[in-house]
C-alpha cells in the first residue's frame, strides 16, 4: 500500500472514530486514536480537519481539565476529547434538526443563561424554582438530567449544578446572553454547533 492511500485510510478512520457516537458522549479520547491510527494521530487530525473545513466543521479538541492547552503534552492530548461541531451557529429554521424540542431549547437556553449569570454555578433547586415559571416540573427534571447525561451540565453530590464541557465548548455564551438581553440583534441565529 502505498504512502498516500495509507495516510487516506487513516483519515478515514480518524473521521470514523470522531464523527461517531461511541459511547454516552460524542467523540473519542487521543488514546483511542492513537490505538487506532499511530502515534502520527495528530498530523491525521490536522489533515482530517483541512477537509472538514469545506463542509463548514471543525475537530474541538477539549483538554481533561477544561483548559485551552497551546502547546499540549503527548499526555493532555491522550486524555483529550476529540470531536466535531458546526463552524457556524445553526440558522432558527434548523432548530428541529439538533433532535431537541423548542420547549427543551428553551430550558436550556434558560439554564445556561442563568448559571452563566452566577459564574457557571447554581444549586439544583434554584434553577428549578426559576424554571417553574414557565415549564412542569417533569419536564425540568427530564431536561436538567437529559443535559447532565449529555456534558451540558454537571452536577456535584450537593446539587449544585455547573455549566458542563459541552456547554463551554459549543455554546457561546456571551452572545445567548446578548441576545436575551436584547443587546444583540438575533439575525436566525442559535449558538449550538451541536448536532446532539
Amino acid at each position: 500500500m502505498s504512502e498516500d492511500a495509507s495516510l487516506a485510510k487513516k483519515i478515514r478512520k480518524a473521521a470514523q472514530l470522531i464523527m461517531y457516537q461511541h459511547h454516552r458522549q460524542p467523540g473519542v479520547k487521543g488514546y483511542e486514536l492513537r490505538k487506532y491510527i499511530g502515534r502520527d494521530f495528530m498530523k491525521v487530525v490536522s489533515l482530517l480537519q483541512r477537509k472538514l473545513d469545506d463542509l463548514g466543521l471543525e475537530v474541538k479538541i477539549v483538554y481533561a481539565d477544561g483548559l485551552d492547552h497551546p502547546n499540549p503534552t503527548e499526555e493532555e492530548l491522550e486524555q483529550a476529547r476529540f470531536y466535531v461541531i458546526s463552524k457556524a451557529p445553526l440558522q432558527m429554521g434548523d432548530a428541529s434538526l439538533s433532535g431537541w424540542r423548542i420547549d427543551t431549547l428553551a430550558v436550556f437556553a434558560a439554564t445556561v443563561a442563568y448559571l452563566t449569570s452566577k459564574q457557571g454555578r447554581a444549586p439544583r433547586r434554584d434553577v428549578e424554582e426559576l424554571l417553574q415559571e414557565k415549564f412542569p416540573d417533569w419536564k425540568i427534571d427530564q431536561d436538567l438530567n437529559r443535559f447532565i447525561r449529555r456534558g451540558y451540565l454537571d452536577e456535584d453530590q450537593s446539587g449544585m449544578l455547573f455549566i458542563g464541557w459541552r456547554t463551554r465548548v459549543e455554546i457561546d455564551r456571551r452572545r445567548l446572553l446578548d441576545m436575551i438581553a436584547g443587546s444583540s440583534p438575533v439575525k436566525g441565529d442559535l449558538e449550538s454547533g451541536s448536532n446532539d
